[in-house]
């Protein structure tokens, strides 16, 4: 059962207009966000059994996911520091 909605935005309040502002301006950022969503929605089809697949694969794909949530988070850390060193 899915506990909680992961998406990035609500995984990460305090990064909301960072995470708006990468997606219209840099395309590896949209990439990986989309990768994430993908993810996320795949995750939430399993959860609910819309899609059956094995337990192992469930948690492969949410490894997957917290993966790329971390370089996601590290992206946003970067994008953050560098905005405030040139303000």
């Amino acid at each position: 059962m899915p506990i909680e909605n992961h998406t990035l935005v609500n995984e990460l309040p305090e990064f909301k207009d960072t995470i708006h502002q990468l997606k219209m301006t840099d395309a590896h950022f949209k990439k990986l966000f989309e990768e994430y969503n993908f993810l996320t929605e795949e995750i939430e089809k399993m959860e609910k059994e819309i899609v059956l697949t094995s337990t192992f694969q469930e948690e492969e794909f949410k490894k997957r996911r917290l993966l790329l949530k971390d370089s996601l988070v590290n992206y946003l850390k970067n994008a953050t520091e560098q905005k405030t060193a040139s303000a």
